[in-house]
């Protein structure tokens, strides 16, 4: 598919009320009838809450329920994350969800340990690339921006895919690496964020946005709002031909917790 379109759902998240949540993000996609893949934050449903025992979900809940009825009236892709119980387990997970209901996940790798997100969910082990109308897809969760081994293009995609929480007081960071990513992957990035405060009191300035593979970004502002992006592979793929930094890139390998431990 030469044109792809993705919608990013910069909200402003009703702290820990996962249904009232829901219902607002309805409404804010009511009117989008045209696209391809619908992009929400890092846990849409209850913001970024360290008490997962009494928000979490199992991947038959109410909220994965509802991604797939969106997935299916609008007949687009489906993403962000939500706090996911699955085997003994509590997740911050990245679902991705087709029109037909088919869904893949990708659990949160980095933790953040300042908030102690280590200490009341597990940490994911491997990355998802996934594909959709010919286009390859990797999905990470806000943390992972900062670590650019475990971002690194290694496997062809052509859009990496941050969803997040990312408070104001770093707000430069999140727009730096975004570009950075988008660069250094030669591949689309897109992120993500949420406006307003959140219920421990931190403010988020928003700016969810679309960086091209050439690092050029268009930024969404602090306003809660919907906006679709369209992103050409013709583009990109002339780009990487023209200017193929991706065949000089190094080789190794990546340790991650549950990797075998070295003869």
């Amino acid at each position: 598919m030469e044109t792809l379109k993705v919608t990013l759902v910069q909200p402003d998240i009703i702290w820990e009320r996962a249904t009232a949540n829901l219902e607002h993000y309805s409404e804010m996609l009511a009117d989008v009838d045209e696209t391809d893949v619908i992009v929400l934050p890092e846990m849409f449903t209850t913001g970024f809450s360290m008490y997962p025992e009494k928000l979490k979900e199992s991947m038959a809940g109410p909220s994965v329920e509802w991604m797939k009825n969106l997935a299916r009236e609008k007949n687009a892709v489906v993403t962000g994350s939500l706090i996911i119980d699955a085997n003994d387990e509590v997740y911050n997970r990245c679902l991705w969800v087709f029109p037909e209901g088919k869904t893949e996940y990708y659990d949160k790798r980095h933790l953040f340990t300042m908030s102690g997100e280590h200490l009341q969910y597990a940490a994911g082990s491997k990355r998802l690339v996934v594909e959709y109308k010919g286009w390859r897809f990797c999905p990470l969760v806000c943390y992972d921006l900062r670590f650019p081994v475990w971002s690194r293009n290694t496997v062809n995609y052509d859009v990496l895919l941050y969803v997040a929480n990312w408070p104001a007081p770093r707000h430069h960071a999140w727009k730096s690496l975004l570009v950075a990513r988008a660069i250094e992957n030669q591949a689309y990035c897109v992120g993500i964020n949420r406006i307003g405060k959140d219920g421990n009191g931190l403010d988020y300035q928003g700016d969810s946005a679309l960086v091209d593979p050439k690092g050029f970004a268009s930024f969404l502002g602090e306003k809660e709002q919907v906006k679709t992006f369209e992103l050409s592979y013709s583009g990109l793929q002339q780009f990487r031909k023209k200017f193929p930094v991706l065949e000089d890139g190094d080789s190794f390998t990546l340790d991650t917790p549950n990797s075998p431990a070295p003869d």
